[in-house]
């Protein structure tokens, strides 16, 4: 086999994955060159690419080496093998994937890739909150700082913070910062959520009107929301999970048609795994999440930079927040 046979047949296996989202033409025009440079780049590194669910398809198909949501990719930081980390993520997914990895490189492709949620509450604004409630426990979702998991007694996701609530077996909590997470769960467990008001800037802005509105042009739709989504909108929903949770229903289930009530590109993705079934697209774009590109991803590892690192009076506390999470 030529050497023009073997470069054909590589690029034909790298754009299989996203054949159905996008012609030859966009893919070789716009994402080809970065794709094959990253993939080279990832071997002299050493490194390994964590995509977030709401990586945008050319991302998560064709360049990540494990893909998930805020839960698996805790998780498999800890297994990788390699010596670099590039977080196809937010950024305090890299922080998280840091502190389970501190003797590894950990790089953020854009390092002002944030979040609402983490942005919304201080270690100053829980260490008032534990003031107010002495001796309740602090559950804090992995979308905030390292600065404010030091603060908390147990971290959690959105897809185990139903099993963290319940495992410490108290009737109420103090859950930050998102309030609408925190009362998603309270409805589901009967216990007691002491909330902060933070949102997501992409899930508060769903309505039940907007989904009763979908239901009417789309007959039989099957509905599933993220639990950062407020309480009535869940409540109009078939299922409510976390990224993860939707991504297995629709594969077991293989619903004729489906409504994804949560960041836009978890459409997109999952039409490329799931040829079946017809996607009602509502286009809440994650601006943080967008920040992420294969031009940002090729740079990192080019340049080796935005290195993230953790200060050494919070690593202690904070890493132990995390692994009391991944321990229930």
């Amino acid at each position: 086999m030529d050497q023009m046979t073997l470069v054909r047949d590589r690029s034909d296996e790298l754009y299989a994955p996203v054949s159905r989202l996008m012609t030859r033409e966009d893919w070789e025009q716009n994402f080809a060159d970065d794709i094959r440079a990253i993939l080279r780049l990832k071997r002299e590194r050493n490194a390994v690419i964590l995509a977030h669910n709401y990586q945008t398809p050319e991302i998560f198909h064709c360049i990540s080496d494990i893909r998930g949501d805020s839960l698996a990719l805790a998780r498999e930081a800890q297994n990788t093998q390699e010596q670099v980390i590039v977080m196809a993520g937010v950024h305090f997914m890299a922080e998280t994937a840091k502190l389970m990895n501190p003797e590894k490189t950990v790089l953020i492709p854009d390092s002002m890739a944030g979040c609402s949620l983490a942005e919304s509450i201080t270690a100053e604004n829980v260490r008032a909150l534990k003031a107010t409630y002495p001796g309740v426990p602090v559950v804090t979702y992995v979308n905030s700082s390292v600065a404010v998991k030091a603060e908390t007694d147990i971290c959690c996701t959105s897809g185990n913070a139903k099993k963290v609530v319940e495992s410490l077996g108290v009737p109420r909590v103090i859950m930050i910062p998102d309030e609408f997470l925190a009362k998603n769960i309270q409805n589901e467990t009967g216990i007691e959520m002491l909330t902060w008001p933070g949102h997501c800037e992409v899930h508060e802005r769903f309505t039940p009107l907007e989904i009763r509105q979908y239901r009417r042009m789309h007959p039989g739709v099957v509905v599933l929301a993220h639990p950062e989504c407020p309480p009535e909108v869940v409540a109009e929903a078939d299922y409510a999970g976390s990224t993860a949770g939707m991504m297995e229903f629709v594969a077991v289930r293989q619903p004729a048609k489906v409504l994804l009530v949560t960041e836009c590109s978890m459409s997109d993705n999952l039409a490329a795994l799931n040829p079946a079934v017809e996607f009602v697209r509502p286009c809440n774009l994650c601006p943080h999440m967008k920040r992420i590109t294969l031009p940002a991803i090729r740079r990192a590892l080019e340049t080796m930079e935005e290195e993230v690192t953790i200060p050494d009076a919070l690593f202690p506390q904070a890493r132990r927040a995390v692994e009391r999470m991944l321990a229930v």
